[in-house]
């Protein structure tokens, strides 16, 4: 095991994937009342979103500690990896890297962390990349490489039934929440350099998903591609969004996913959410 790859769990590998690489996954805390639960072992994303729903509960995340990075990479080390990739969920929008950095500083150069300027499948497209390149038997710096360079070919769009979860969190401004939510128009997000930035406004739910598809198909470029489409409590939506895009990226597409995302992310977007990753192939 010459190199081992982390993640955390905001990557939302879909379960046909499961077992596929080799992948050590830290998970990050959702706090429903002051419950604390580990993302993905403790809370699902079903809990979160009949919290939000009722809007009786208070729901917050939390990053993971530097301790828990610390553990899982001295286990990792003792296990016999020469050294560890570490990709994470974009900096601008959780302490994770830092988390993750911290730890990786007791460590020497025998830890290298990636910033993957997203979340979601886009940080799993590149996560994934670096596992693969791990499997190989490549060093320590071609799997970074290779971690930072697919993590520079996804796009993440998304559609939100409301900018207000988002604002609660921080993870978009006011203005920004207010400009998303005028006149009621439905919100169409991206992420921009690890930031989610309003990227249009439509008025129906319905043009949203449109909308969505021709910006997934726009950002597709015009090589081969994958894309991985998240929801929460909206599997039709999903499953329409897929379609949509499969048909019209027709034989440039290579693998395409259906995931629910997990409660951390559930925890800031609120039911209904879905989008579109689109990684596109070196």
């Amino acid at each position: 095991m010459p190199v081992a790859v982390v993640t955390d769990s905001t990557a939302y590998l879909p379960a046909e994937l499961s077992g596929s690489y080799d992948l050590t996954v830290v998970p990050l805390t959702v706090v429903i009342n002051g419950a604390e639960g580990l993302e993905g072992l403790e809370i699902q994303p079903a809990e979160v979103a009949r919290a939000l729903s009722a809007r009786r509960f208070a729901v917050s995340t939390s990053r993971p500690a530097p301790a828990q990075f610390a553990e899982a990479y001295r286990r990792l080390l003792d296990a016999g990896a020469d050294g560890i990739v570490s990709v994470h969920l974009s900096a601008k929008l959780s302490g994770t890297f830092e988390a993750a950095c911290l730890a990786a500083a007791e460590l020497g150069d025998h830890v290298q962390v990636v910033d993957s300027e997203t979340t979601g499948m886009g940080l799993g497209f590149a996560a994934l990349a670096a596992a693969r390149s791990a499997s190989e038997g490549k060093d320590l710096a071609s799997v970074r490489g290779e971690a930072a360079d697919h993590a520079s070919r996804v796009s993440t769009l998304f559609y939100v039934d409301t900018l207000e979860y988002l604002r609660r969190g921080g993870r978009i401004g006011a203005a920004s929440a207010l400009l998303g939510t005028a006149l009621s128009v439905k919100p169409i997000l991206h992420v921009v350099d690890g930031a989610i930035v309003v990227r249009d406004r439509v008025r129906t739910a319905g043009r949203a998903l449109a909308k969505l598809v021709d910006y997934a198909v726009e950002v597709s470029g015009d090589g081969e591609v994958d894309i991985a489409v998240h929801h929460l409590e909206a599997p039709e939506r999903a499953a329409a969004l897929a379609d949509a895009v499969s048909m019209r990226l027709t034989d440039r597409l290579r693998d395409c996913y259906i995931t629910e995302i997990g409660a951390v992310v559930a925890a800031h977007v609120g039911p209904g959410v879905v989008g579109v990753v689109v990684h596109r192939r070196p």
